[in-house]
């Protein structure tokens, strides 16, 4: 009697059988452009045999940093069908220069180059990326904004080539797709265009550590989703224009170390999402702390150092709680050290405000921060013994700087070893200070942590996580 195979076994030798039918006509990339992988990845490295290495389809066997995909169009040996589509497969991603062991993509030689088939070779290309690949000698970008270079990009990165030359105008050329222009550690020069507020869909603009001049252009508020803005370390100058205060999506604000000057736009309080800002060593001046950051409840980093705002401290950090980092070094400040900043500030990780005029004693409340990591105060005019115990001074090491303040002293018995090398230089106390004796009656109702007191341990280190990364 014959024997049926079961439905079970059918079904698997179908699902096999249309695997390899898949498996068969699974689309090769271009030859053309499998051979300007090729090239690209020569003027690369030209020492690797890229060719010998990768000999097969480069989509299915490539070394990390390519990436391919599939895109569907008509077929066309059957365009009167709409329905009939045929896959090809192209590069999409390119990832030069080697990181680490986690993406470890091809490695750049000294004298790598940028060869002119990147700019004409891939029509589907999302990502383009370059690590420490030139850096001696000198190459110049080719000026793409004219081309039809970028059709598809969306992140374009370029960080640590100090060889790297062009204007930024010319490298940016349409992307209207682009999300992440990274142009960090190169030698871009010349001005920001304006039209770089036509990339509507940018997320990301960090322009740091280059040569670019001129003023921060108006259109840059059109870029609604923008997150990120990082002009740091340029030659930038001019007013900082209040349309800054459109980019109501941003949580990133760098433009430090530039030649900003005049007024520190108001409208910058609009930026309600804002968590890090850092305006330090510009030359903003004479208008004082701004008052509106203390209505930017989100704010977790700010840093004015560097500028004469001058004036006082002012009280501002009702709504300020999440606050982790504070830099008002070298701001031509005077008067006292508000304590109430240490009533609100409770999450505070570290603090600098040395090289200024303050006065009056250091706060004790100082030393009751839990997450406290670093405190600098030096060069002030403060006076008095320091009240921190020798546990805190211990906690803190040489990152407790108090020295340049003349009037100040400390008890020997509150300077242990650890502490000498950096307190050593302050006078010591005419008389030892002993704490008042406080009697503490048994409460048995504090014999075990509250629920309250269980529930915040985990939120207390998440916060010591956030402070050990503010010091790398």
């Amino acid at each position: 009697m014959a024997t049926f195979p079961s439905s079970a076994s059918m079904f698997a030798s179908v699902l096999l059988l249309s695997s390899l039918m898949v498996s068969h006509q699974q689309p090769l990339l271009d030859s053309t452009e499998q051979d300007s992988v090729y090239e690209v990845l020569s003027s690369i490295n030209s020492a690797i045999s890229w060719r010998t290495l990768f000999p097969d389809d480069l989509c299915f066997s490539a070394p990390h940093g390519i990436v391919c995909d599939y895109f569907e169009q008509p077929n066309s040996q059957n365009l009167s069908v709409s329905s009939t589509l045929s896959q090809t497969v192209h590069v999409t991603e390119l990832s030069f220069g080697y990181v680490s062991d986690y993406t470890p993509n091809p490695p750049c030689s000294p004298n790598s180059t940028l060869n002119p088939l990147l700019f004409t070779s891939f029509k589907f290309l999302r990502k383009l990326f370059f690590y420490k690949c030139f850096t001696e000698t000198p190459v110049v970008v080719p000026n793409v904004s004219s081309s039809s270079f970028g059709a598809k990009l969306e992140e374009l990165v370029f960080v640590e080539n100090p060889a790297l030359v062009g204007s930024l105008s010319g490298i940016i050329g349409n992307f209207t797709n682009l999300r992440r222009l990274v142009l960090t550690g190169n030698g871009v020069y010349g001005n920001i265009p304006g039209g770089i507020g036509n990339l509507v869909n940018m997320e990301e603009i960090t322009l740091s550590r280059n040569q670019l001049t001129g003023n921060v252009p108006f259109s840059l508020s059109k870029l609604k989703k923008l997150r990120i803005l990082d002009l740091s370390q340029n030659h930038l100058d001019g007013n900082v224009p209040e349309s800054l205060g459109n980019l109501s999506q941003i949580l990133k604000l760098d433009l430090s170390y530039n030649g900003f000057s005049g007024k520190i736009p108001v409208s910058l309080v609009n930026l309600q999402g804002l968590e890090f800002l850092d305006l330090s060593f510009n030359r903003f001046g004479n208008f004082g702390v701004p008052l509106f950051l203390g209505e930017m409840p989100r704010l977790r980093e700010m840093y004015l150092s560097g500028n004469l705002l001058g004036g006082h401290i002012p009280e501002i950090w009702e709504k300020l709680g999440g606050v982790m980092g504070i830099g008002f070094s070298d701001m031509g400040l005077v008067g006292k050290i508000p304590p109430s900043m240490w009533v609100y500030l409770r999450n505070l990780c570290y603090l600098r405000l040395d090289n200024n005029k303050l006065e009056g004693n250091v706060p004790e409340e100082l030393g009751f921060l839990e997450f406290i990591n670093e405190i600098n105060l030096e060069n002030n005019n403060l006076s008095g013994r320091i009240p921190f115990s020798a546990k805190f001074t211990a906690k803190l090491g040489e990152k407790l700087k108090l020295q340049g303040n003349s009037g100040l002293c400390i008890d020997k018995v509150f300077v242990s070893g650890k502490n000498e090398g950096s307190l050593e230089k302050l006078k010591l106390c005419n008389k030892s200070y002993i704490p008042n004796p406080v009697l503490f009656k048994e409460d048995n109702s504090l014999s075990s942590l509250s629920s309250a007191q269980v529930l915040s341990s985990s939120y207390e280190l998440t916060i010591l996580g956030l402070c050990l990364s503010l010091l790398w």
